[in-house]
Formats: structure tokens, C-alpha cells, sequence
């Protein structure tokens, strides 16, 4: 194939992939998977010379569906050019700084929604308008209209256009999922589905928001950089993402870059990248535009965290308290700078819903450093085959219990894998930190020394160890130091460590705060469980019923009689002036983490929340805060500084 057959090749599939994208709402690849394909075609145009008439290279956005009106932007609309590495990035800013010379640059996120245009007039709420092929878009008025977040009255009384991204946050998407038949695959299709569909009761659903970034026309007003813009969008009730930066140089381009990096898994809105601009309008005149993109700014996207593979089979996995979880077994595919060959089903129900079998094509998600996610089909197979639903256990073979969507295997006392499973998480660091009891050894010591439950590992002797494969002398020795160096734990470690269902280390944390004491724990009531913030009530029912049962109490007096000593946490202040509040913490404090002011609240007789409600009594905000803040003044929660909660932690 030459190449300029391959360039029709590409164009082929790009658009292909373009009406599922754009039109269908309906990918069947991801967005790394998409990029690759067009930036191949974009490398061999810039290598012969030559742009063919109709490739997606001089298109901006998809095609206008059949069934809404058509309206036209009052001015075009411009796509963004990505930089694809540090180095492209780099060139960039020399580019900008040979035109001017000590340049400032913006940097702001980069949403991945759907593209809108909202119309103003007199103050008041006119249209909305989807990108469509940036001259002509689809009119959403109505569907726009249902949007919240959407302000249909601002201050601004003259003729006004803006820009945006339509959104879906990650938490309104966990919870429309939670109840229907059929889940969205992510965020970005989920606003698309709900705003481009002609009923806007449907849009209403999903509880959609509206992040906006930019001005496309104001009549009367002029700017002289995006500062003065984005603080015009928020004096007029916009969203904006609660993150704008200034930089002056590339090296705090890419702290910024990096410090994003890190921390987009924990913002409630999906992002892909950031924007980086030049921050003066009139340099942007200056610099000016290609047919396609505006040259004065650039989309820097993040590594892919999701693809598209191959689901070449599942398997069941038993884990400690006795939960079988589908795992699906994936070709293998790059994702996130890792090798991902394995992913999570969560259920039964979950495969159901995501319409998934073997042989067809899924998107895998993957953050940070958690197991990837079958997300959902991204293409059937016609030689997919259903997944069966085991019904014995795949360790020992008995029987399976449903309960709600969750199969369980019941036999806790001699399935290997749970045995395994409950002694290998006791010695994790989080728990006991048992130092030396690596996989092999727990392994070595059920089979070898019928070892089935933790309290047994601290009546071993060394001529216990001495019957293991490759144990000598030191290594009994250091193996038995590291289990009696163990016997000194916290509350937190120790409640963490009888694997509790559901409970992970932070919940044990909050519960030993609040009570202060196994004992007080032991004879707590499930209401006064359940009074824990943070806590729902399921994972109450799994505490109060764990305290409850025959097998774990004595499970937890043999610990004890055994020498392990429990260090309860420091006595709370329940007097203190604001015991018996919730509080949830947002943005950089000044002169203490966000962890010494955890720990000053719950030392007050406090709770600290993860996420702002109706419950929240206050939220204590530091430099830049994040999304909880617009969420606080949504509900009217009180909103304090520093130097406000110093004065109710000194009482006054």
C-alpha cells in the first residue's frame, strides 16, 4: 500500500469512528486509540505535503443530527491543537515567546464534555447551541434549560455568548448508574446521550452540570487577557472547575501539569488534559489562527487511562470473606504506563449490565494505581460467547450463596483461598505489618501446618518454621521475631486486620476514633454504628454483626489471651465546642496538612466527611479549593477559614 492509499485508508476508518463518536454517541475505540489513528494520518500529511479534500484534519467537530434545528454561532468555532509530548509542549512556548518576549500563559482544565454555546440577552437565559461542525450546531435549548448549574438570569445585561463543556460529574454518573438497566460507559457519553436527545425530561435526569471557560462574543466589554474573562465568567454564577493558573515560564507549566496529574482521579469532573494559553488577548490577535485551531493555545492530554481490548475470558476469584468476583481475563493492552491484562466485573448483575461476554470488545479504565475496570462493550463479537455464572465455589467447591447481587462461598472455616486470603491481609502493612509473611510462607503454613485462623501465628514456635521449605535457623528466628514485634498494634490496625466485610483501613480509623476502644466498640449499639458520618448502612450491619457472632469473638479473645496488646487512640474532647459536628475539608491550608486538621477535628470529638451533604455543619476551606465549596454554597453549609476553625478549636 502506498501512502497515499494509506492516508484514504485512515481517513476511512477515522471517519468511521467520527459518526460514532459525534453522531451515534456511541465509540467503539477510545479516545488514545482514536488519537493514534489520526495523528498517524496528521504525520504522513505533514510528510508528503499533501492534505486530501476530505480528511478530518480540516474538519472541527461532527455532522448536525437529523430532528434538531440547525442554529449558527455568531462567530466560528475553533478546535484545539494537542502537543503529544513535553518536547512538542516546549517548542510551543519558545514559539510564543519569540512572537513576545516574557509571555504569560494560562493553564486551566481541560474538560472532556460536550462542547456548548450559550446565548444571553438582556441578562437573561436565550439558547444553547452544541459545537456541530463549528459554523452550524443543534439548538438545546430546552435540554440545556434543565441543567442547574446553568444560570438562566446574570448580571451581564448586553448581548453575550459563551463557551463550555456540558458535564456529567463522576458522582452523578455513580448514582444514575446505581439505578438503571443499562449504565453509561463514562461521563463524556453520558452528557452526550442525555443533551443531544429530544426529549429534555431524559436530559433532566442525569443531572447534568455546565463548566465554562470561555467568551465567544460580548457586546459592550472587552478583555485584555483571560484573567479578566474567567473572573467575568464567575461573577456571573459560571462554573469554572476551581482551577486557573498563572505561568510565566515552561517549568511551571509542567509543575503545574504534574501536580494535576496526580490528583485528577480525585476530581469529581472528568478531565483529559489541561489548556494552556496566552494569557493577553492581544497577543492572541497577534499570534492568530490556523484554518482548524487558534495558534495561541494547546491541549496537553494525559496518558491514556483508557482502551480497548480483547475480553478473551473470565474467571472467579474467592476472597477473604468468602466473595466470588468475576475477573476478566484481557488481551493484553498498554494503559496508563502499565501492562494490563486483568480487570474487575464486580457481579453477575454488573456483567448483565454492561453487556459484556467473551470474545467481544470492552473499554478498561485504569486510575493511579487501582485494578482496571471492564467499563463497558465497545463492540460485539459474532463469536461471543455468554458468561456463565458459577455455582460452587472455584476453591472448594461448595455450594454458593447469593446475596443481593454477590455470591459468597460459605464454607469460612475450610476454603483455602478465604483461610489464605483473611491470614496473608492480618500480616499486611496496614494491619499487623508482620514483616517475612510473605504469600509462599502463609501458603506453606495452612498445608504444611493446618495454620486457619491469625491468632494460631502467635503459638508457633522455631521448630514449626524448621518444618517449611527453605527455612534455616535465621529465618525461623527473624520470622518469629517480626510476629511477637507485632503484638503492640493500634485500634485502627487491629480492627482493619480482622477483615471485616467492606471495611477498609480508613473506616477502621473512623470507627476507632469514634469509640476509642475495642471494648466500647464490642457493646455498641447498630444505631450508634450507623451515627458514624461516612459510614452507610450496610457497612454498620457488617460491624455490628461481625461483634455479634460466636466464631469472631473468640477469634478475637484468643488474640488477645496471645499477648497482643491494642493502643487505643488518643481521648477525644466530646465537651469541645464543636463535638458532634461534620466537617469536610477543601484546598491547601496555611500553616497545617489536611491530615494535623483531621486529626484536631476527631481529637475535638468531630467527624470528618469525604464529601459535602445536607448533614455537612461546616466546611473548612484553604487556597484553592476544589468543587465541595461551589457544593457547600449550593446548600447553604457554613463555610469557614483557618483562622475561623483556629478560634473554635481554642474555644472562643
Amino acid at each position: 500500500m502506498n501512502i497515499v492509499d494509506k492516508m484514504k485508508d485512515l481517513i476511512k476508518q477515522i471517519e468511521v469512528h467520527n459518526h460514532n463518536y459525534y453522531d451515534l454517541d456511541a465509540p467503539t475505540i477510545s479516545d488514545a486509540e482514536y488519537d493514534k489513528l489520526y495523528y498517524e494520518l496528521v504525520d504522513l500529511e505533514k510528510q508528503t505535503g499533501i492534505t486530501l479534500p476530505n480528511s478530518p484534519t480540516l474538519r472541527v467537530g461532527g455532522t448536525i443530527l437529523e430532528g434538531f434545528k440547525k442554529r449558527a454561532h455568531p462567530k466560528k468555532l475553533y478546535s484545539l491543537n494537542k502537543v503529544r509530548s513535553i518536547e512538542e509542549l516546549k517548542q510551543w512556548t519558545l514559539d510564543m515567546e519569540q512572537v513576545h518576549n516574557g509571555a504569560q500563559f494560562t493553564v486551566e482544565y481541560k474538560f472532556d464534555g460536550l462542547h456548548l454555546v450559550i446565548e444571553y440577552n438582556n441578562g437573561k437565559y436565550v439558547s444553547a447551541t452544541t459545537r456541530g461542525n463549528g459554523i452550524v450546531g443543534e439548538d438545546v435549548t430546552e435540554q440545556v434549560r434543565t441543567i442547574k448549574s446553568v444560570p438562566l438570569e446574570i448580571p451581564f445585561k448586553n448581548h453575550l455568548f459563551v463557551e463550555g463543556e456540558g458535564m456529567m460529574t463522576n458522582s452523578s454518573l455513580k448514582i444514575f448508574n446505581k439505578h438503571t438497566n443499562e449504565p453509561l460507559k463514562n461521563a463524556r457519553n453520558a452528557v452526550a446521550g442525555a443533551i443531544r436527545n429530544l426529549d429534555p425530561k431524559e436530559t433532566a435526569k442525569r443531572r447534568l452540570d455546565f463548566f465554562c471557560y470561555g467568551i465567544l462574543l460580548a457586546e459592550g466589554i472587552s478583555f485584555e487577557n483571560q484573567v479578566q474573562i474567567h473572573e467575568f465568567l464567575q461573577q456571573n454564577s459560571f462554573l469554572t472547575g476551581n482551577y486557573f493558573k498563572l505561568a510565566n515560564n515552561l517549568d511551571e507549566i509542567l509543575n503545574e501539569i504534574n501536580s494535576v496529574d496526580k490528583q485528577k482521579n480525585k476530581i469529581d469532573i472528568l478531565i483529559d488534559g489541561l489548556v494552556i494559553s496566552l494569557n493577553s488577548t492581544a497577543y492572541r490577535e497577534d499570534v492568530g489562527w490556523t484554518t482548524k485551531f487558534p495558534k495561541w493555545a494547546v491541549a496537553y492530554k494525559f496518558v491514556a487511562e483508557e482502551v480497548s481490548t480483547t475480553l478473551l475470558d473470565v474467571v472467579w476469584q474467592v476472597g477473604r470473606t468468602g466473595k466470588i468476583t468475576p475477573i476478566a481475563i484481557l488481551e493484553p493492552v498498554e494503559l496508563a504506563g502499565a501492562t494490563v491484562s486483568r480487570a474487575t466485573l464486580n457481579n453477575m448483575d454488573d456483567i448483565k449490565r454492561k453487556r459484556v461476554s467473551i470474545g467481544s470488545r470492552v473499554f478498561v479504565r485504569r486510575s493511579n494505581e487501582v485494578i482496571p475496570e471492564v467499563l463497558g462493550l465497545a463492540e460485539e463479537s459474532n463469536e461471543a460467547k455468554p458468561i456463565s455464572e458459577p455455582k460452587r465455589c472455584p476453591c472448594c467447591s461448595s455450594v454458593l450463596e447469593k446475596r443481593g447481587p454477590i455470591l459468597f462461598c460459605p464454607n469460612k472455616e475450610n476454603c483455602f483461598d478465604q483461610i489464605e486470603g483473611r491470614i496473608t491481609h492480618f500480616a499486611s502493612r496496614d494491619a499487623f505489618n508482620i514483616e517475612g509473611l510473605n504469600d509462599k510462607t502463609v501458603e506453606a503454613l495452612i498445608t504444611v501446618l493446618n495454620i486457619k485462623k491469625p491468632s494460631q501465628l502467635f503459638s508457633l514456635k522455631k521448630e514449626d518454621f524448621l518444618k517449611l521449605d527453605k527455612f534455616k535457623d535465621k529465618k525461623a528466628e527473624n520470622l518469629l521475631k517480626s510476629i511477637q514485634n507485632s503484638k503492640k498494634v493500634s485500634l485502627q490496625s487491629f480492627l482493619y486486620a480482622l477483615a471485616i466485610n467492606e471495611v477498609g483501613n480508613k473506616t477502621a480509623g473512623d470507627i476507632a476514633n469514634r469509640f476509642g476502644s475495642l471494648e466500647n466498640l464490642r457493646k455498641a449499639s447498630l444505631e450508634e454504628i450507623e451515627n458514624l458520618s461516612d459510614i452507610g448502612p450496610i457497612i454498620s450491619k457488617n460491624v455490628f454483626d461481625y461483634f455479634k457472632n460466636k466464631n469472631n469473638i473468640q477469634e478475637i479473645d484468643n488474640l488477645l489471651k496471645s499477648g497482643v496488646v491494642i493502643i487505643n487512640p488518643k481521648q477525644r474532647n466530646f465537651s469541645s465546642k464543636i463535638a458532634h459536628k461534620i466537617f469536610v475539608l477543601t484546598g491547601t491550608l496555611d500553616d497545617m496538612s489536611r491530615a494535623q486538621a483531621t486529626e484536631l477535628i476527631v481529637e475535638n470529638g468531630a467527624e470528618v466527611s469525604s464529601s459535602v451533604s445536607k448533614n455537612t455543619d461546616f466546611v473548612l476551606a484553604g487556597k484553592n479549593p476544589g468543587s465541595k465549596l461551589d457544593k457547600a454554597k449550593k446548600l447553604g453549609v457554613s463555610i469557614i477559614s483557618q483562622d475561623e476553625f483556629n478560634k473554635m478549636i481554642s474555644g472562643q
